[in-house]
């Protein structure tokens, strides 16, 4: 069996489009926020938080609604294409409104600002798990890890090209008023070519026909039990659903909370600038891209679960010598780049592997409801640890950091011990590979 390696990188068109924008909206709402309508930072970051709140509940929804979509043109693409079409013409009305109000203000323009940008959230939330769901849609279980290691580079390559266009458009600081217009129209622009790509190369319907006579030909690979009532998912595979979204609550604590504060950490504990922090994090990130496919090809070879436990060991012990690098030295040095490699590497072990293992106990007329379900464990996890990790810092002390996220890896190291389920049939062995016994 080998992977559509074409049509995952057309699949993988929606996630880029949705990574783009969700770059770009992290790194200029908050600006025009605080720059061009004078919000404060606290209400700036209430606001900033709203889009995680708001994916609690839609994402699960439209997940679900998607699952039941019945159109032509498949389930999921329908929420693609209208979702895609809706956000652009939101999001092209911010920057409109900001001038607007710059040129003369009023908290009437104020007021259709967070509207609209309420609406954009809302629309951007239509499809994102519809969106992702099509991947394992059309994947045989077997190869959805592969499939997603693709998928994130697509979502990676997104947010680069967003970088990229920000570094020409915007070489210099300036003093006086700037229009983002015509950056949120080049990134709107990428939105609808993504989603045009999505529209004329993948032909959904055939593709997910295709993947379910697989599954037909493979009843092996579907953990439901029929019973009078149906499939019914058995209680063992209820417990490792249960410990697999406890896991991936947990190594998103420990994660968001060192990507949220870092910056200010490595300024008050190592006198680094904000350009080294944000090099570190760079650094991270670029491990993360270079590590997708080859953490993929592990997968398969010796299982994602196993995979992920490795990920999540090197996690928590790259986080615990970070803790000791702060016990020897008060200073930036070079040796951070590394041990952020480090972290990329992990990320991206645990990252490609998770999502696939959670829709893989599921039949595949849930695979919306189960990423939705996904979603809402990882968005819980990252609206709490900013908030308990800043309370922590501020209440304790900062040296709290990276202890703090090196216990709830550990923690997502040990509940990941009990999934049993939801792993992929490793690639056969060779020679005396054969006689390796896993744990």
């Amino acid at each position: 069996m080998k992977l559509d390696t074409k049509h995952t990188y057309l699949v993988g068109f929606a996630f880029l489009s949705i990574c783009a924008f969700w770059q770009m909206y992290d790194n200029l709402i908050p600006l025009i926020l605080t720059n061009t309508f004078h919000v404060n930072e606290a209400i700036s970051g209430l606001i900033m938080a709203a889009d995680n709140l708001l994916a609690l509940f839609l994402l699960p929804l439209f997940g679900g609604l998607s699952d039941r979509c019945t159109c032509k043109m498949g389930k999921r693409r329908p929420f693609i294409l209208f979702g895609t079409l809706a956000s652009v013409v939101l999001m092209m009305g911010l920057p409109l409104i900001a001038d607007s109000y710059h040129a003369s203000a009023s908290a009437a323009k104020l007021t259709m600002f967070i509207v609209v940008l309420a609406l954009l959230l809302i629309a951007m939330g239509t499809y994102r798990s519809p969106a992702v769901a099509l991947m394992p849609d059309v994947t045989p279980k077997p190869l959805r890890s592969k499939a997603n290691a693709i998928i994130n580079l697509m979502g990676a390559i997104g947010g680069v090209l967003y970088l990229i266009i920000t570094t020409f458009l915007y070489t210099t600081k300036s003093e006086t008023y700037i229009s983002y217009f015509p950056l949120f129209a080049i990134v709107g622009g990428i939105m609808i070519a993504a989603v045009v790509v999505l529209m004329t190369c993948v032909n959904e319907p055939k593709l997910a026909a295709k993947q379910l006579e697989y599954e037909k030909a493979h009843p092996e690979d579907n953990l439901m039990q029929v019973t009078e009532n149906g499939e019914q998912m058995p209680r063992s595979v209820k417990k490792s659903l249960t410990f697999l979204l406890i896991s991936i609550a947990l190594w998103f604590i420990g994660y968001n909370g060192v990507t949220t504060w870092f910056s200010v950490y490595a300024q008050r504990m190592w006198n680094m600038s904000l350009g080294q922090a944000n090099m570190c994090l760079t650094v991270a990130t670029v491990g993360a891209i270079v590590s997708y496919i080859p953490v993929g090809n592990l997968a398969s070879k010796i299982g994602r679960r196993r995979t992920i436990r490795y990920g999540t060991a090197l996690l928590a012990t790259s986080f615990a010598i970070a803790f000791v690098f702060t016990l020897l030295s008060d200073h930036f040095s070079p040796v951070l780049f590394g041990l952020f490699l480090l972290v990329g590497v992990a990320w991206a072990a645990i990252n490609v592997n998770s999502l696939p293992m959670v829709v893989e106990m599921c039949k595949g007329s849930e695979v919306g409801k189960f990423t939705g379900l996904y979603y809402t464990f990882s968005m819980s996890a990252q609206i709490m640890t900013p908030i308990v990790a800043g309370f922590l810092l501020n209440n304790i002390a900062y040296k709290t950091l990276f202890p703090y996220a090196a216990l709830f890896v550990t923690a997502s190291f040990i509940t990941m011990g009990f999934v049993k389920h939801g792993d992929n049939k490793v690639e056969v062995k060779k020679g005396l590979e054969a006689f390796d016994i896993d744990d």
